[in-house]
């Protein structure tokens, strides 16, 4: 089971690496649009599953609704594992472009991802790093 979490935050940072190409890449090609805004969902999306593996398996917190991104956000703050309260924002960003079948708001919020989302996804890999590192899982 162990190998599931670890697994989750592997692909976490792979995730992360892809969208790392979009801080190089030219926004106005739009494949680099379309790659950005799946790599910031994905990414996203792994990120809050991350943190909720963490709040059960290594903190033990199960008071709280751990099928909601809302939720697992909160009780993420709470617990130390995020410190700053775009995430909240970054939810509602990636809802949005769920329904941006035009591109617009993707457009809109390219810049936000590469200057803004993208730093908090790092910092959340050097939080939650700790509690992947062991002998057999060596840091990334």
């Amino acid at each position: 089971m162990e190998n599931k979490f670890i697994n989750r935050y592997h692909t976490f940072c792979k995730s992360l690496q892809n969208l790392e190409k979009s801080r190089k890449a030219d926004p106005k090609a739009e494949f680099v649009l379309e790659g950005t805004v799946l790599n910031f969902s994905l990414t996203f999306d792994i990120s809050w599953k991350v943190m909720k593996d963490i709040l059960i398996k290594k903190l033990g917190i199960l008071d709280f609704a751990v099928g909601s991104p809302r939720e697992t956000l909160h009780q993420a703050f709470t617990n130390g594992i995020i410190d700053n309260d775009q995430w909240m924002q970054m939810l509602r960003v990636r809802n949005h472009l769920a329904h941006d079948y035009d591109g617009s708001f993707a457009e809109e919020r390219f810049q936000d991802i590469i200057t803004v989302y993208y730093p908090l996804f790092e910092k959340l890999k050097e939080n939650v790093g700790k509690y992947y590192v062991t002998p057999d899982n060596p840091p990334e």
